[in-house]
């Protein structure tokens, strides 16, 4: 019988280091393995690799014989938390010994491992003392978890169903450790090497210099063939003649950064029915302070033309909107001031009727990037470009992620300008060619010429040519991110934004078309720059690596290996639809090196885990068609996984999604861990870990998701107990409330408090065979949320009784009235219910009470010279909204604040997470995002306090959140 020992990450892990790299990790590009291709929803490697440490690293409660006390057991955990503190660190994500440190302690819980079970048969074939255990990741994606694992000295296996996750855990795990040591081949190099020149024999340093070479050899044959696509701007007396700022500049040639366009629509206005007017989101080119920027439309007659002005505008709320009313298809005639409907927008775009105009070019010149008049040379330039090729992929019919088609636009190739085809074509093309020549050099360089292809394992001259044609055509991808008609121009800071701003395809109305022999965003030269970075910076060139294509639900690669996963989210993502957008470039780039993962036109689909109703034949059917896969693919892993290492799998969706009698659940949690469990895993640990950018597009301004919850899953007990609803209630109860001071204590942001309960609650739920009602019926998993919710509800009103009586009752009202008025009469009522008084309130700052009527005071409204040390009566209400009004100044701002308050500060924290609670409850998204980032904010504000009593030489207060 095989004995499983505890491990680490079902005990405790250090949250807050985790957490705290991780939302570091997020502001690093340079050398991130996440910049070699895009990828939606990826993991931080520094999460990825503390989970798959922890979850193979021993907890030191699996040896009362080494560690008998709790106070033993809590200074091995802190050794332990140590080496992750040292691990997640981004410094430390190429450093050898940091890593060591981490092989040898997975080594040293592997050979207790293999100790326990000398003497069974299957316990010796399982337990190799001479190897670790593989790694496994069945829905790999953008390839985090497989390069962590490969990282900490695992062979490391991928697999997904979407040929183009595939190839970029090829490029991440595969291909780096099959070419590390070897020398360039490329003549350069090779003159280079004939002089004495060293080259790292460990890393791939030499297959880093050959993408280089070749992306260059690729850019300077592009550049003679098309390069006259791409004029430069010649700055002439007339150009200059209306802007004094140009006059230094003119006679000179300068490179254009973007061009910037307009669509346009006929105007429905039938005195203007000729004129092609613009939809314009701004006209604003740039905000920053001293270097303004923006355009003028000039109305003549029944004309118009562009003219860019610098400086701020005369009216900046017309410069803001540009001809813009409202969200969506929404404008007016530039000529009549007329409305244009967002039906009459989608008639002329699908009658081929949208056109677009130039509104203004970017350049850069020996004085800074200058913004100058669209001219007729640039507006005709585009005009002589002659696609020979577009992908003719149609985009799906689904307006969540795809709009594009509702205006005409239904194929991939429609979201590119002629030019853009053309440039995208041409570097295509050149991918096979550079190929070709790689294949040659290697041959010259004493490459084998075995003919055995990379998809085959091969090492020689051709293998070698597809992997740097492979790297090659993820630089052409990267180029097709920053150009396509989708892009928009970013006015603060000014540049260009890339086509993914977020996981969909939107339309864009006013699209800048980058240069791509501008040495800017969009320039070949700048994604073969960025590539070979990570090559040589972020990659793992030791162990093993293998990626292939399988479907989850029934492959058969996890057999005794160890599992970390990130299964697609319900329906939040539409990976295969997006993906086809690159796969479609990638197909006419390479797919004579991988005919396999090219074989079908498009990604596959008809099996992905996705809910997609318009896929499925409706909402129902799609959450059927996802439970019975998930199930199915969770199945798999808890039949496969290795015995002596629990399952590990990221989950993020948004709780809260649906509301009825039985009370508030999700249909993506439900539908995810009833398949969970339904594969007969039971889940012994769950730990929230900060996984969302906060500035990402979706997240910025949103009381968005800013976590994943990480479900630590074993094998269910076939001895478990059957339970009746009422003990598992009882248990929650019980249990829940320790777990969620645990959470806050860890700082969890409130808007991932109900998420993150949900890891505690469903622990309790899987401990039992089976959660039975009054009439012996199954409590189903949307019931058990339901009640997790609740009971969540519960002990967060339970803390109520650590406030002041005037914070309880500002807190009631508030839940009733919100900051609007209300009556004095119920007021006052309410106030002898919680021990105070209308007039106590008053005179504490809280409430403004006149002419019968009585509302609490917003942030903004509160006293600018207020001093908790004057304030006779504080209250945690106080302490919250002045918080929150002097952090719109700044976390420092906010730091002398807590300074003065010390640990009287700590109470507002627990208080903002009850108010975000009612805030989510009552669809007040406005004052919830206020508390959410306040308590998002808390550490930093913490740090920033105690650094300041510090520098005074005064003694810190011991902040508990700062403590923990």
């Amino acid at each position: 019988m095989t004995r499983t020992r505890r491990k680490l990450i079902e005990v405790a892990l250090p949250l807050d280091a985790i957490n705290a790299a991780s939302a570091r990790e997020k502001s690093i590009r340079h050398g991130h393995p996440s910049t070699l291709h895009l990828w939606w929803a990826r993991r931080p490697l520094a999460a990825a690799r503390a989970v798959i440490f922890a979850q193979m690293v021993d907890d030191p409660s699996s040896f009362p014989d080494l560690f008998p006390t709790e106070r033993s057991q809590e200074k091995e955990r802190a050794r332990l938390f140590r080496i992750i503190e040292d691990l997640v660190k981004w410094e430390n994500t190429t450093n050898e010994a940091v890593l060591q440190k981490a092989r040898d302690e997975i080594w040293q819980s592997w050979r207790r491992a293999c100790a326990d079970n000398v003497g069974e048969s299957r316990a010796r074939e399982l337990f190799d003392r001479h190897r670790l255990p593989a790694f496994h990741d069945p829905f790999a994606g953008g390839g985090a978890l497989p390069l962590e694992a490969q990282r900490l000295g695992l062979e490391s296996y991928a697999s997904d169903l979407n040929p183009v996750a595939v190839l970029i855990n090829k490029a991440m795990i595969e291909i780096p450790p099959r070419f590390a040591g070897k020398l360039p081949v490329n003549p350069v190099a090779r003159a280079e090497v004939a002089r004495g020149g060293r080259w790292n024999s460990v890393g791939v340093e030499g297959l880093a210099d050959d993408v280089r070479y070749y992306g260059q050899w690729m850019r300077d044959h592009a550049e003679k063939s098309i390069g006259r696509l791409y004029p430069r701007f010649k700055v002439t007396s007339e150009v200059a003649g209306a802007r004094p700022d140009l006059q230094p500049l003119v006679g000179q040639s300068l490179t254009v950064v973007a061009w910037l366009w307009a669509r346009t629509v006929k105007s429905p206005n039938p005195a203007f029915a000729n004129v092609d007017v613009p939809l314009v989101s701004t006209f604003m080119l740039s905000t920053k302070a001293g270097k303004e920027a923006h355009v003028e439309p000039v109305i003549e007659r029944d004309a118009y033309r562009f003219v860019v002005k610098v400086g701020k505008p005369k009216d900046a709320a017309v410069a803001k909107t540009g001809t813009k009313l409202s969200r969506g298809a929404n404008f007016r005639c530039l000529m009549s001031g007329a409305p244009i409907a967002p039906d009459y927008i989608y008639a002329e775009a699908n009658a081929g009727r949208m056109g677009a105009r130039l509104m203004a070019i970017v350049a850069e010149s020996e004085r800074g990037r200058v913004y100058l008049p669209p001219t007729e040379e640039h507006e005709i330039a585009p005009s002589e470009a002659k696609p020979e090729w577009k992908p003719d992929v149609a985009m799906p019919a689904n307006p969540r992620w795809f709009s594009p088609p509702l205006y005409g636009l239904t194929t991939f190739g429609d979201l590119f300008t002629d030019r853009q085809l053309v440039a995208l074509t041409t570097f295509s093309d050149l991918v096979r060619q550079a190929q070709e020549q790689v294949f040659r050099d290697a041959l010259v360089s004493g490459l084998s010429n075995d003919d055995k292809p990379l998809d085959e394992g091969g090492v020689g001259a051709k293998a070698y040519s597809e992997a740097v044609g492979l790297y090659l055509a993820f630089c052409v991808d990267k180029m097709t991110d920053t150009n396509t008609a989708l892009c928009s121009w970013q006015v603060d800071p000014p540049r260009l934004r890339a086509t993914f701003g977020r996981q969909a395809l939107p339309m864009v109305w006013d699209y800048a078309e980058a240069n791509i022999f501008g040495d800017a965003a969009g320039d070949f030269g700048r994604c073969v720059s960025s590539l070979t970075e990570v090559l040589e910076k972020g990659l793992a060139t030791n162990g093993v690596g293998c990626a292939s294509q399988a479907d989850a639900q029934n492959q058969g690669i996890s057999l005794d290996r160890v599992i970390s996963t990130d299964p697609p989210y319900y329906d939040n993502i539409g990976y295969a639809d997006l993906s086809d957008f690159f796969y479609v470039w990638l197909r006419h780039s390479i797919r004579q090196s991988f005919p396999r993962l090219f074989a079908t036109l498009a990604v596959p689909k008809a099996e992905e885990l996705v809910a997609t109703p318009y896929r499925h034949g409706g909402k129902e059917k799609a959450e059927s068609f996802f439970l019975g896969g998930m199930t199915q693919a969770m199945h798999r892993l808890a039949e496969q996984a290795h015995p002596a290492f629990p399952v590990t799998i990221y989950y993020a969706f948004k709780q809260s999604e649906t509301q009825s009698d039985q009370g508030t659940a999700s249909t993506g949690w439900e539908t995810f861990l009833d398949a969970v469990i339904r594969a007969g895993f039971g889940i012994s640990g769950t730990w929230p870990m900060r996984s969302e950018l906060a500035t990402r597009n979706i997240g910025r301004d949103t009381n968005a998701l800013a976590s994943s919850i990480i479900l630590v899953c074993r094998p269910r007990s076939r001895d478990a107990v059957a339970a009746t609803r009422r003990e598992f209630v009882s248990a929650l109860r019980a249990e829940l409330p320790s777990a969620l001071r645990d959470l806050q204590a860890g700082n969890i942001a409130p808007v991932d408090l109900a998420q993150a309960a949900i890891g505690p609650g469903m622990a309790v739920y899987t401990r039992y065979g089976s959660v039975l009602d009054a009439e012996g019926n199954q409590v189903s998993v949307r019931d058990a949320l339901a009640l997790i919710n609740e009971t969540l509800d519960e002990a967060l009103a339970e803390q109520e009784g650590d406030f002041d009586a005037d914070s309880r009752w500002a807190l009631a009202w508030f839940e009733q009235v919100g900051f609007n008025d209300g009556e004095y009469g119920v007021a006052e009522t309410l106030s002898k219910a919680k021990n105070t008084s209308v007039a106590r309130l008053s005179s504490a700052g809280i409430l403004d009470s006149r002419r019968g009527k009585v509302r609490l005071l917003r942030p903004e409204e509160l006293p600018m010279n207020w001093d908790p040390a004057t304030d006779p009566r504080l209250t945690s209400w106080e302490v919250v909204h002045h918080l929150i009004r002097v952090l719109g100044g700044g976390e420092s701002a906010a730091a002398g604040l807590v300074a003065k308050l010390g640990a009287r500060a700590e109470p507002a924290r627990e208080l903002a997470y009850r108010l975000y609670t009612i805030c989510e409850r009552k669809k007040r998204a406005a004052e919830a995002l206020a508390y959410n980032g306040l308590v998002q904010s808390w550490p930093e504000i913490v740090r920033l306090a105690q650094e300041g009593n510090r520098a005074a030489g005064a003694e810190p207060d011991l902040f508990a959140a700062g403590e923990r």
